[in-house]
């Protein structure tokens, strides 16, 4: 299975999933850096703008990262979701 991963490696939480995903063997990670790319920025916020995922983020101090691109195009933010 490979699954995007968007986030920074600032984020406690996004270090928290790729470390869980790796762990979890038989998973191809790639990874997106919204601190590192300003491509993957611009990525990140049209989705974030855009995608059902994010209703309750948007008009939020909070961020939304890590979100998860699933194989099929399904975007989550939940972790849980990616390991089933």
């Amino acid at each position: 299975m490979k699954v995007t991963v968007i986030g920074s490696h600032l984020c406690p939480d996004t270090l928290y999933a790729l470390n869980r995903l790796s762990a979890a063997g038989g998973i191809e990670i790639d990874f997106k850096s919204i601190s590192a790319s300003l491509g993957d920025l611009r990525t990140y916020i049209s989705l974030r703008e855009s995608n059902p995922a994010y209703e309750e983020v948007r008009g939020s101090t909070k961020l939304g990262i890590p979100c998860f691109i699933l194989e099929d195009g399904t975007v989550t933010r939940e972790l849980g979701d990616v390991l089933k």
